[in-house]
């Protein structure tokens, strides 16, 4: 389960340090797509896999296509270097506007990719207490 949020920089070349407590767990090779809501998400080979196969099954609809074409399509399998680095590929660093600083959020199952002021944007909650209400309507509650 991957959790925590690391602030980093992208450099010139389009490399990404990798925190070494994400690394752990990633192993030295991974997969990189774009992920929902403008950030890019970054799945073990294993969960891809889990996540390719869920959508497989689902049927073969007109979003659902354009949706995997999206993601799919965009994925790239990478490996670390040893300073471990990761090349982020140009077109999914403009897709989720990632220039310099960025910021890597352990979400469960994968990590997200964000540009900082993105991601600044996405985490000032002020409705937390409605958004935990709907959650416990669908039945989760903690």
């Amino acid at each position: 389960m991957f959790m925590g949020e690391y602030s980093h920089t992208i450099d010139t070349k389009g490399r990404l340090i990798v925190p070494t407590k994400f690394r752990e767990q990633l192993g030295e090779a991974f997969v990189i797509a774009k992920g929902n809501d403008g950030c890019l998400a970054i799945y073990t080979n294993e969960a891809w896999e889990t996540f390719m196969k869920k959508i497989q099954a689902l049927p073969a609809n007109k979003d659902i296509r354009t949706y995997v074409r999206a993601v799919a399509g965009s994925a790239t399998a990478v490996e670390t270097d040893k300073q471990g680095r990761v090349l982020i590929p140009g077109n999914l660093r403009e897709y989720a506007g990632l220039d310099k600083d960025v910021v890597l959020a352990g979400v469960i199952d994968k990590i997200e990719v964000w540009d900082k002021e993105r991601w600044g944007a996405q985490t000032n909650i002020d409705n937390i207490d409605d958004i935990a209400e709907e959650m416990a309507e669908l039945g989760f509650s903690i």
